[in-house]
Parts: C-alpha cells; sequence; structure tokens
C-alpha cells in the first residue's frame, strides 16, 4: 500500500503560476499552502483548488518551510515552491517511489526557464534540489535564503525533473537576485573583487553557457553581479523579507 503525501507550499502574492503549480500537485493526498499574508488572488485560488490554507507570520524562508512541513498532516511530504510544476512523468514516478520507499530522502532535478526558455546549461541542470523526504528524518535549515533539507538517512535521486519558471525578465531577475543577496550576504571585499568574474567564466566557458546564445551571456552575467552584491553587502538577518 502507497505511503499517504502531502504536497506543502509556502506563498506570498505568488498567484503568477499559482493555479498551474497547484493543478499539477492535485493527485496528492494533501495539498497545503502556509501563506505570510498575500494580498493578491494567492488565497482565492488556493481555496478554489481545494488547497489547505494557513496563514502565519514570516519567519525566512527556512522556518517558514519547515512550519509547513510540520503542519502537513503526512509524514512524507513534496515541497514545491509556487512557481514549479510538476509533470506527468515525475507525478507517476512519486507514486511508485511512496509504494516502498528505499530511502529516507529524494533528490528532484528541476528544469529552469529563464526569459522564456528551458536552459540546460550554465550549470543550471539537473538542479538537484531534496524536495520528497519522510518528515520524521529531515528537517529543513533555519536559513532565511539557500534553506536546505537536512536528512538523517539514506537519500536518493528521482530520474524525471519539475520544471521551475524562474525568470521571466532581466527585471524580475535583479530584483529578486538583488534580495536574496542581502539575505545571504557575505561581506568579503576581496571576494567582492575577484568572484564575480570567476562565477562568469565558470558559467559562460566552464559550464557551456555560450552555446546557450544570448540567454547564457546574459545569465552568466547577471549570476556574475549577485556574487559581487552577495560578498560587498553587510549581512542581513532577513526575517522580515518575504518570498
Amino acid at each position: 500500500m502507497r505511503h499517504r503525501l502531502s504536497i506543502v507550499m509556502i506563498t506570498y502574492n505568488s498567484e503568477r503560476y499559482l493555479k498551474e503549480s497547484l493543478g499539477s500537485a492535485l493527485f496528492a493526498d494533501e495539498v497545503l499552502i502556509l501563506d505570510a499574508g498575500s494580498q493578491d488572488n494567492t488565497l482565492e485560488i488556493a481555496r478554489a483548488l481545494g488547497a489547505k490554507v494557513y496563514q502565519e507570520p514570516w519567519r525566512g524562508f527556512g522556518r517558514q518551510k519547515q512550519r509547513a512541513v510540520e503542519l502537513a498532516r503526512n509524514d512524507w511530504v513534496f515541497v514545491l515552491d509556487s512557481d514549479e510544476i510538476i509533470t506527468e512523468e515525475l507525478k507517476r514516478e512519486i507514486l511508485g517511489v511512496l509504494q516502498n520507499p528505499e530511502c529516507d530522502g529524494y533528490l528532484v532535478p528541476r528544469l529552469n526557464y529563464f526569459f522564456g526558455k528551458p536552459v540546460k546549461r550554465c550549470g543550471l541542470y539537473p538542479d538537484y534540489s531534496l524536495r520528497l523526504f519522510n518528515k520524521k528524518s529531515g528537517r529543513f535549515t533555519e536559513d532565511p535564503v539557500h534553506e536546505r533539507v537536512v536528512i538523517n538517512g539514506k537519500i536518493g535521486k528521482l530520474k524525471n525533473h519539475m520544471l521551475h519558471y524562474a525568470y521571466e525578465s532581466v527585471e524580475e531577475f535583479i530584483e529578486k537576485q538583488n534580495r536574496y543577496s542581502t539575505l545571504g550576504a557575505k561581506p568579503s571585499k576581496f571576494k567582492a573583487i575577484i568572484s564575480p568574474f570567476w562565477t562568469f567564466f565558470r558559467l559562460y566557458f566552464l559550464k557551456l553557457g555560450f552555446l546557450e546564445g544570448w540567454r547564457g551571456f546574459l545569465i552568466s552575467a547577471l549570476y556574475s553581479q549577485y556574487t559581487f552584491w552577495k560578498y560587498a553587502k553587510d549581512r542581513s538577518n532577513g526575517e522580515n523579507t518575504h518570498s
């Protein structure tokens, strides 16, 4: 008999892709969102699709996701972001794995969309992230950004990817990465000078970003800018910055 599954999501003004994202999650035994005070149509969309909705103050990415996991009624959870889509192939693989899990947590690949097109170079694929796990064996770190799941047990990998609508425009990329670099600031004037050049070289040349055309150049340049910001900025606890 298959283990029951909860798919959980944190939201804040997340209406853009939410209908498609939650729609891809409806195969789960429970779909739950933890919202941090949305003022758009996020809650209406979620409730219309039958998701269980909670609202609590923002704690930072790691703590907020852990709280969503704790609210889930099932031990097995899949943590989905509001701009991610579970494909039919991944859905079938998840349901198959839950028949008899051999691991305590599973890394899931992502296919990232940048400026309207999927990108597999620049080090952006398969972009594994631990999303499917037994909450008795794993929990999120408390990092305000770039949080991750720590598993006390065996970790496996799923084969089929989910889709991630990362950035539709340069403006969106700059705005979000500016925010993330503030949350994850690691002040170092030396690294602020050296690391951006290495980031561009690694993504554009070593990770074959040049084969992605203008997108590859733009992605490499923007991530090198993010690297500069991260090392040039002062630290921030990020507690009041929403997703």
